[in-house]
């Protein structure tokens, strides 16, 4: 059994405060990752239509200029539905304009704008405990099994806090049902929090994402561990200030960067409809930017940097097998993420990280940053990791020390 900390509350939302207000004008401008991306060129490729993305966050509010005719709200399941489109925070908002934005009225492009979005509702700080509203809005794990059951592809959770029995289970849940989970990592770089391991993203069957910046550098607020499968820009762009969606506001933190990650799997999905997620995995792991060994990836960047252009530009790619997981041995097994394969099956137990590193966060405060990395560090001058995201190979220059950090991937 793992041991869990002592944060209490509602889950958290890992994105970092905001800084003063973005004119909607002025929003796509701030989104420099599309550049260093290549979407432009991407989008002649694929632009993720044909792949539904489900979104578990504060709501989506289907009626931004960005996001009219993007959000699936007829799909939503009526078991979970209680105010779906009604976003309390707008960070679920923020998240499915970086996932699948037109850029309507001077809103977020998002990076698969031919995906759509189905929303998830689920209990966020933002929802007074106790309250009607509160009772009648869906755990996390209700969503994340509503989702499982739905025909969305991908699952994005931009959020820590997942912990209980319920939790875990709704997570091997989805993973048997055939679907690619993202996750935040959290945003507790730096901070001492040393043996604090976040979830969804350190458990088995789920990608933890971590953040970089403009200049490929890892966020110094980034959570670090073994747990970071990827990593993607997560700094200095903007995200709706709050729930009257009046202005923007710069976000940063581990809540975008898995945005970013989930259409990037959408990208390559919908380029190659036929793939499992095994395949679309691996896409993501192989051509990730990085300078060190797939064999030892870092604790900070995990396999590198999303790089989705590389598969979308080859179209001679190879995922390899369908039925392989790429990620097996770090998952104790073969992925059970894959249509026909038994929930009953599902049985895995925290990662030895988690059973080992003793801390757990508990639901935490949205906003905060209870999620943390196990065995964190700050992202210093010794362990930052530069890449130009546009150029035809990944080029990392790893700063201070001269090598990358390496982590011990989850053991089972």
């Amino acid at each position: 059994m793992r041991a869990v900390g002592a944060v209490v509350g509602a889950l958290t939302a890992v994105s970092v405060g905001f800084t003063p207000s973005v004119a909607a004008a002025d929003a796509q401008s701030q989104q420099w990752y599309l550049e260093s991306m290549q979407a432009e060129q991407m989008w002649k490729v694929s632009t993720g239509e044909g792949v539904k993305v489900a979104v578990i966050d504060s709501g989506v509010n289907p009626n931004t200029p960005s996001l009219k005719g993007q959000v699936l709200t007829d799909e939503v399941p009526k078991a979970v539905s209680y105010r779906a489109t009604k976003d309390y925070s707008g960070h679920g908002t923020s998240m499915a304009e970086l996932i699948v934005g037109t850029g309507a009225g001077g809103g977020l492009r998002g990076l698969a704008p031919g995906a759509k979005v189905v929303p998830y509702r689920a209990q966020f700080e933002g929802l007074e405990p106790g309250t009607a509203e509160w009772e009648k809005t869906p755990d996390s794990w209700e969503a994340l099994r509503a989702a499982a059951d739905s025909d969305a592809k991908i699952i994005s959770m931009s959020f820590g806090g997942m912990t209980t029995e319920e939790d875990e289970a709704a997570i091997n849940y989805a993973a048997s049902k055939g679907k690619l989970l993202v996750a935040s990592v959290g945003n507790s770089g730096g901070e001492g929090n040393s043996g604090l391991i976040d979830y969804p993203a350190a458990y088995p069957y789920v990608i933890g994402v971590s953040a970089v910046d403009a200049s490929g550098k890892v966020s110094k607020f980034s959570s670090s561990g073994s747990y970071v499968d990827l990593a993607a820009p997560g700094q200095d762009f903007p995200g709706w200030c709050d729930a009257t969606f009046r202005s923007y506001c710069d976000r940063d933190g581990t809540s975008p960067a898995t945005a970013i990650a989930a259409a990037s799997a959408a990208l390559i999905w919908s380029a190659h409809p036929d793939w499992t997620v095994n395949q679309v995995t691996r896409a993501l792991i192989d051509t990730a930017g990085r300078t060190w060994s797939k064999d030892n990836p870092s604790k900070y960047l995990g396999y590198g940097i999303v790089r989705p252009r590389v598969v979308l530009e080859n179209a001679d790619y190879d995922p390899g097998a369908a039925d392989s997981d790429p990620l097996a041995e770090e998952n104790g097994g073969d992925l059970l993420a894959k249509s026909g394969a038994s929930s009953s099956a599902a049985s895995s137990s925290p990662s030895a990280a988690a059973s080992t590193s003793s801390q757990a966060p508990e639901k935490g405060s949205i906003g905060g940053t209870s999620a943390a990395g196990s065995s964190a560090e700050s992202g210093d001058d010794s362990s930052t990791l530069w890449i130009a995201l546009g150029a035809a190979a990944a080029v990392i220059v790893i700063g201070g020390a001269g090598a990358a950090v390496l982590r011990a991937r989850r053991a089972r």
